[in-house]
């Protein structure tokens, strides 16, 4: 993940301690929040590689920034909730990669939240480099509870994304309703982010330009939250830039995403979450 003052709040989803070789699983999972944060804060830590050198640092969030994320305002902090059930790297990695079946995977990498350790974080990610036979992509799945009542905040509105459509960005919200799986329905974000610039190279051209497919689902009546990212990318997050694109579209569209993040694969670690 990202080194420059674009990235300094991409730590949100990253509330936990990482260890160095989480650079792929920061490229997905976590990576996404850049984006929403890029224009709030030209501080400390950014761009693509960013997140890699915090996780390879360790990435130690002091105890008071554990169970808040910043809100699409950037004065309103949205609240994290502790997970009901502790939620491992390994389930989210075998998770990861049941969701994309018959597919080749390298790069894995995961971590486990921690309910009993505010210090120890709340968040599980984990995320591997997958080809479906049409090229790499770096995918990753990150997995909190909000606290209830929801408010405006990451995965839940577009308003960060508003005024990029000439960069070709695009948001869309929509609801799911409630169902034997989804009691009381759910919010669902789905975010196309192009990564023009990357860190510590000239401007590259359009065909050179990574993406990233996020798709997000917030369970209305627990606050829990599944967050996929897909990129067109693979490989080393790290060392200042993104890597070319592999392929046009992401390995799921955006319905399969849905229905995979709302099926039987993730209906555990909904639950665990919330």
């Amino acid at each position: 993940m990202p080194f420059e003052a674009d990235l300094a709040h991409a730590l949100d989803r990253t509330t936990d301690s990482l260890e160095p070789d989480l650079t792929t699983l920061l490229g997905g999972a976590v990576e996404r929040g850049r984006s929403r944060r890029r224009r709030r804060s030209a501080g400390a830590i950014a761009g693509v590689g960013a997140c890699a050198v915090i996780a390879a640092a360790g990435l130690v969030i002091p105890g008071a920034l554990i169970g808040t994320r910043s809100a699409g305002s950037d004065m309103e902090p949205v609240a994290l909730a502790m997970p009901r059930s502790a939620i491992s790297g390994a389930q989210m990695i075998d998770a990861v990669k049941k969701t994309f079946p018959g597919s080749r995977f390298s790069k894995e990498a995961g971590q486990s939240n921690n309910p009993s350790d505010p210090s120890g974080g709340w968040v599980a990610n984990g995320a591997v480099d997958a080809n479906d036979g049409h090229g790499a992509a770096n995918v990753g799945v990150s997995a909190l509870r909000l606290k209830l009542p929801l408010r405006d905040g990451e995965g839940l509105n577009c308003d960060n994304t508003a005024g990029r459509a000439e960069a070709g960005d695009t948001c869309e919200l929509s609801e799911l309703p409630s169902s034997a799986a989804l009691p009381g329905g759910a919010l669902v974000m789905s975010e196309k982010i192009a990564e023009r610039r990357p860190i510590g190279s000239d401007p590259v051209p359009d065909s050179d330009i990574a993406h990233r497919w996020t798709t997000t689902v917030t369970l209305k009546s627990t606050g829990a939250q599944l967050q996929l990212v897909q990129w067109n990318t693979a490989g080393d997050f790290g060392g200042g830039s993104l890597p070319k694109p592999t392929r046009d579209a992401p390995p799921l569209s955006q319905k399969q995403a849905v229905a995979a993040l709302t099926g039987a694969t993730w209906a555990p670690i909904l639950g665990a979450v919330g």
